[in-house]
């Protein structure tokens, strides 16, 4: 259990900071919005700002996700579960955290299957501006396999939970 703790520290650690520090791409994607408005308005409409901006948002959701899942700011029905007692939670959050675990080591074989295959061919957006598709599809990949990296952080610390072992202290 010592692997485990250290695991959870160091994962914990870098998804903080990585999240922290991605959560300030909003304001990219401001100012990339931001000046599609100008040029519409003053000058020649821009080509790249639609999609540049769905990049940047793709980037700071898939990016920020493992930091999400640490904090457990995602979405639950708590119709039950909150009055439920600290072991039971735990088994709960073992079983879901291993279906999470599962569906991310699938979407994240596709993302490289996905990512070969536009490094191969170098695979181009069929809009106007026409930017290559890896970049985006790099972070897409690299974002999955931190949350999957985080899900099992999460997974450990409900093993932990349930052998009693307080691991809160460790990891803030």
């Amino acid at each position: 259990m010592i692997f485990a703790r250290k695991y959870i520290i160091f994962i914990d650690g870098m998804n903080r900071v990585i999240g922290r520090t991605v959560m300030y791409g909003i304001f990219v994607m401001m100012g990339i919005l931001l000046w599609s408005s100008i040029s519409k308005t003053f000058f020649l409409p821009s080509l790249w700002t639609l999609e540049m901006a769905q990049f940047a948002m793709v980037a700071y959701y898939i990016l920020g996700g493992p930091y999400s899942i640490q904090m457990g700011s995602n979405v639950r029905m708590d119709l039950l579960y909150g009055e439920w007692s600290l072991k039971r939670q735990a088994w709960t959050d073992a079983i879901t955290v291993f279906f999470l675990i599962t569906y991310l080591c699938v979407l994240l074989y596709g993302g490289y299957d996905s990512l070969s295959y536009s490094l191969q061919y170098g695979e181009r957006s069929p809009t106007a501006w026409r930017p290559y598709l890896w970049p985006i599809k790099s972070i897409m990949c690299l974002g999955i396999f931190l949350m999957l990296l985080q899900a099992i952080s999460e997974f450990l610390k409900d093993i932990l939970r349930l052998r009693g072992e307080d691991i809160a202290k460790e990891t803030i």
